[in-house]
């Protein structure tokens, strides 16, 4: 036997790239927890947006339904005039509405005791809003007229479930005896529940009427705010950013600008509600509450997001963009201005809107200009006066309803949050439709 023979070993068993190895195993199981948790991350966020938008409106949808008493008479001319006759004509006036709802029970088949206190507990002084009526509509004499009074703020919570007879305790807003009537109208149908269109359109009634309140004149003072940010974040923060990305040159000094700038978006929003509490009211003496003030503060802080995003949509244009349009002879402001800038807008756009997103929902900045302290009873008169007039805004009046006593304001804040909610959606929702309209793949 040779020594060749004696010295060969045996070779390895031959094996299929079909076959895992131990380690691929590992490997591939490892992936899969890793998707597992990813998967168990995006679904533990899933269920606890589902519970917080299920709250809001849970909460909310009182706010847009009202308790009203819907009582219908007529009252004549003769008695019109001896009413106006009378030294408390407020008292006569709710003397007419009591006969009618007398007559409206009868009708019904209902006997319940009640008088003019009762009435005024359950739907505060009538007799002056029927008085009212009548002074700017005496054409309506004679005619049959349907009154739909708004219902007390406890009687709207007993009606909406908030507390039962077992929990209810006696005040000398509403009797427990108040209680046998309410029900007697809710079977009669004159008390019931109809649409809120007042919380929508109108304005804050204070703190003794939540049943009055609404945000309509809160939405207005938002409205005009961010027609000060828009007009005032969009070109400032669209030419910073030109000039920083496409002409400023590379040195210490535009380093130094470009690093503020990213520590101006992290500053917390109350900073810049100081700095507009010391430079725009009580240097250049400029109107306190007004949405002017507010939208040049939002403004300060708007800016440092609208120049991040710029920036990101212009470097996101391909370098090949701007060395062919100078290769063809355009100047470096014509590359810019008419190959670069409306190939980064959808992304420019989307951060401007995102950015005005967020100062719409602000609060902080709002309490130290005066926007919470201010009650907005009505709407600006003119389009100027909307700018300067004293006015609140939709984070403040609701920050203003959550923080009253009346338990019937903090239907009225989740309300307002799904209304804030609401204009937050449609601007994100707008981001996201000019992004695709106008976006190209590279």
């Amino acid at each position: 036997m040779s020594d060749a023979s004696m010295n060969t070993t045996p070779s390895k068993a031959k094996t299929s790239l079909a076959d895992l190895s131990d380690r691929t195993r590992r490997r591939n199981a490892a992936e899969k927890r890793f998707q597992a948790y990813g998967i168990g991350a995006i679904a533990i966020s899933l269920f606890f947006l589902i519970v917080l938008v299920f709250s809001i409106v849970r909460s909310g949808l009182p706010a847009f339904t009202q308790t009203v008493l819907d009582v219908e008479f007529v009252l004549t001319e003769e008695q019109f005039n001896d009413a106006e006759k009378q030294l408390f004509k407020t008292k006569a006036y709710s003397g007419y509405f009591n006969d009618a709802l007398t007559a409206q029970f009868t009708e019904a088949g209902v006997s319940v005791p009640f008088d003019a206190k009762s009435i005024e507990r359950i739907a505060g002084k009538v007799g002056g809003t029927i008085r009212e009526f009548y002074r700017e509509n005496p054409d309506q004499l004679g005619q049959p007229t349907s009154f739909q009074l708004a219902a007390s703020s406890r009687v709207d919570a007993y009606i909406n479930g908030r507390f039962t007879r077992d929990t209810f305790t006696e005040s000398r807003f509403l009797m427990a005896a108040d209680l046998d009537l309410v029900d007697a109208m809710k079977t009669s149908g004159i008390i019931k529940n109809v649409f809120n269109w007042n919380f929508i359109t109108g304005a804050d009634s204070g703190v003794d009427n939540p049943g009055g309140a609404g945000i309509g004149a809160s939405v207005v003072g938002s409205f005009f705010m961010m027609l000060v940010v828009l007009f005032l974040s969009l070109p400032i923060g669209v030419a910073a950013s030109i000039y920083l990305e496409e002409f400023a040159p590379k040195n210490r000094f535009t380093d130094l600008i470009e690093v503020n700038i990213s520590n101006l978006a992290a500053v917390p929003s109350i900073v810049f509600g100081i700095l507009g509490l010391a430079v725009f009211i009580q240097f250049m003496h400029l109107p306190q509450s007004a949405p002017l003030v507010g939208g040049l503060v939002l403004t300060l802080m708007t800016l440092p997001t609208i120049i991040i995003s710029t920036r990101a949509s212009l470097q996101s244009v391909p370098p090949s963009i701007r060395d062919a349009a100078l290769g063809i002879g355009a100047s470096k402001m014509q590359a810019v201005f008419h190959h670069v800038l409306p190939l980064a807008m959808p992304g420019i756009l989307t951060g401007t809107i995102i950015g005005l997103a967020q100062a719409l929902g602000e609060t902080a900045p709002l309490l130290l200009i005066g926007m919470v302290g201010f009650v907005a009873r009505g709407y600006p008169e003119g389009f100027v006066n909307g700018f300067v007039e004293p006015n609140s805004a939709m984070p403040a009046q609701i920050y203003t309803w959550a923080a009253r006593a009346d338990a019937s304001f903090y239907d009225k804040a989740w309300g307002g949050i799904i209304i804030l909610l609401i204009f937050l959606l449609t601007m994100n929702i707008i981001a996201i439709i000019l992004r695709r309209r106008f976006e190209r793949r590279w």
